[in-house]
């Protein structure tokens, strides 16, 4: 997983959109954000579950987990 430049970050909002470089440099920022967005999925994925708790014991009742 790749983190977006700044630079891929500045030529996509200063890009003008009704250009073929505006909308490719768009379009690589857009691309750039999924594969990030889907890394960090797989991320929070893999995160192992928390055991349960045993009834009467504190936690049992609200899970609060940080």
């Amino acid at each position: 997983m790749n983190p977006v430049s700044s630079a891929t970050v500045v030529n996509a909002s200063n890009a003008d959109p009704g250009t073929v470089q505006g909308s490719a440099a768009i379009s690589v920022l857009k691309r750039a954000i999924d594969s990030q967005a889907q890394g960090a999925a797989q991320l929070i994925a893999a995160l192992p579950q928390p055991a349960p708790v045993a009834a009467g014991s504190p936690g049992a009742l609200l899970n609060v987990y940080a």
